[in-house]
């Protein structure tokens, strides 16, 4: 059986170093915790439960112009999900080292952000402690996963429009980096509204926008011009989204009267401009606390997952943005 001595002298460190990294007592260097943690995970060690609380990791995304807000909501409600278990969180924030260098101090990790075909997977099924993803691959099998349904909540954005009797729909996504490594939440909500669009004989036009103002300008401004019979807007871009009014109004176009909009996001988001936005909210908080106490079962002695996930239903709520379209001129 390993022992912490075995791993003091992997690193080449005291004992006591071992045991502060772990208990985290006293700060230890970056480099010095990272030749412990290496030590640790080549050995496979696991220090024993009563030398530390339980830690619950949170693998979070923060690149490709993730807005801070929802992020943050996902962030503080696993912190208080995880206390109300006794539990820890660990923020890792280095997707191509995390499952390697922390794994030795946790007892189970979140991950977010996932992608259809998702190449972290592989090294997640191989972690000795259990994992619960927020998002859904292709293959989820053997993974505990909980997500919006975001294919539905792409179909009730156009559901919502078409009833109003609109015809001519653009929708502003995520910015293409999220496209580029297939980011579900992306994906899927591009993919329910296209076939939602289809059925309901509403032509939908995507395109992707990054979230500064300039970049909401210009893409704005392309689409209506391509697309000039344009009557609402479904963004799915919190950075983009609080741009939208005032542009469309140096353009000349007021929403409701000549243009549509509805959000798919953060409500604290949609609901912090001038006129309110009709939205589809993305309800960060659920879908933390789930995975969350789902994690904590597993911990508990719960069995392992079966091939379910589980998928929030979408609910749209009715504010100021959204009306039938415009007569002709």
């Amino acid at each position: 059986m390993v022992a912490i001595t075995d791993v003091a002298r992997q690193a080449g460190v005291a004992v006591s170093t071992v045991s502060y990294v772990i208990s985290g007592k006293r700060p230890i260097s970056a480099p010095t915790r990272r030749k412990v943690l290496d030590a640790m995970n080549r050995l496979g060690y696991r220090p024993p439960s009563s030398a530390r609380s339980r830690t619950i990791g949170l693998a979070v995304r923060v690149d490709d112009g993730a807005h801070r807000p929802l992020l943050a909501e996902f962030m503080l409600t696993a912190s208080v999900a995880a206390r109300r278990h006794a539990c820890n969180v660990l923020l890792l924030t280095d997707h191509e080292e995390h499952g390697v260098l922390d794994a030795a101090l946790l007892d189970g990790l979140i991950l977010m952000d996932i992608g259809i075909v998702d190449p972290r997977l592989d090294v997640i099924r191989a972690l000795p402690v259990p994992t619960v993803l927020i998002g859904l691959p292709r293959e989820p099998a053997g993974l505990a996963c909980v997500d919006l349904d975001f294919r539905a909540a792409g179909a009730l954005c156009v559901d919502h429009l078409a009833d109003l009797g609109h015809r001519e729909v653009v929708l502003l996504g995520a910015p293409e980096a999220a496209y580029a490594r297939h980011a579900g939440f992306a994906v899927r909500t591009v993919a329910g509204a296209a076939e939602r669009a289809a059925a309901r004989g509403v032509r939908l036009t995507h395109r992707t926008v990054a979230g500064d103002w300039d970049s909401v300008a210009g893409t704005l401004a392309r689409v209506l011009a391509e697309r000039p019979c344009t009557t609402a807007l479904i963004v799915q871009n919190e950075a983009a989204t609080p741009h939208l009014a005032p542009l469309l109004r140096g353009m000349g176009r007021a929403v409701p009267e000549d243009l549509s909009v509805v959000a798919l996001g953060s409500d604290v988001v949609a609901t912090a401009g001038t006129p309110a936005l009709t939205s589809v909210a993305v309800p960060a908080a659920a879908l933390t606390e789930r995975a969350v106490d789902l994690l904590v079962a597993r911990l508990d002695g719960a069995t392992a997952p079966g091939r379910r996930p589980v998928l929030l239903e979408p609910r749209l709520s009715v504010r100021a943005s959204t009306t039938a379209p415009p007569g002709p001129a």
